[in-house]
């Protein structure tokens, strides 16, 4: 059974798993119809961070145009334009055995792309989460539907997994940004 979180709580991923490094974040979530005449796109990354909250190149944010880290343990399964459908919309694999020892924290966020031209934000996006899959064994260990806190935000921080003593953590942020992708990349050290 999948533990359910709220924004800001912390749960343990590897204590409780021992052996666990073999992860699969699932991330999903449906659009609201309305008459803006564009269709949706929402894309997935991943930001492999240092203590300080910043990658140490380009290379450590991987998303559609970067699919798979240069360690090899984080990799984009691929963009979905649509978004349609049950369950995730966009999946990133993530082997913790293989993350490089400089990255304390590796977060996953969800933008919505060309929001501006296409006056987009997610007030009109609904049913959004992430979840945590244990991929040896197709578990799902972590749930945390974001709810409906956002209006004019077109970037989300949605969750993060981070070192600690040693073991892996996982923190439900659900963190809204202005600028989309772009104020997301500089946040976070990479040129854009």
């Amino acid at each position: 059974m999948a533990v359910s979180l709220t924004k800001g709580q912390k749960v343990d991923l590897t204590k409780g798993n021992p052996g666990l490094s073999k992860l699969l974040i699932g991330l999903g979530w449906d659009v609201n119809k309305y008459d803006g005449g564009s269709a949706f796109d929402l894309d997935t990354a991943a930001f492999l961070l240092s203590g300080a909250g910043k990658v140490s190149g380009d290379g450590d944010f991987v998303f559609y145009g970067n699919l798979k880290h240069a360690s090899g343990s984080v990799e984009h399964m691929g963009d979905n334009l649509t978004g349609e459908g049950e369950g995730d919309d966009e999946q990133i694999k993530v082997d913790l055995s293989a993350v490089p020892a400089s990255v304390e924290k590796i977060d996953f966020t969800v933008t919505i792309y060309e929001a501006e031209e296409r006056r987009q934000n997610f007030g009109q996006v609904s049913n959004a989460f992430i979840r945590v899959v244990d991929e040896s064994t197709g578990t799902e260990l972590i749930r945390y539907d974001l709810g409906e806190d956002f209006s004019i935000e077109t970037a989300v921080v949605v969750g993060e997994i981070y070192r600690n003593n040693g073991e892996w953590k996982f923190n439900a942020i659900g963190s809204g940004f202005q600028g989309g992708l772009h104020a997301l990349c500089l946040n976070y050290g990479v040129n854009v």
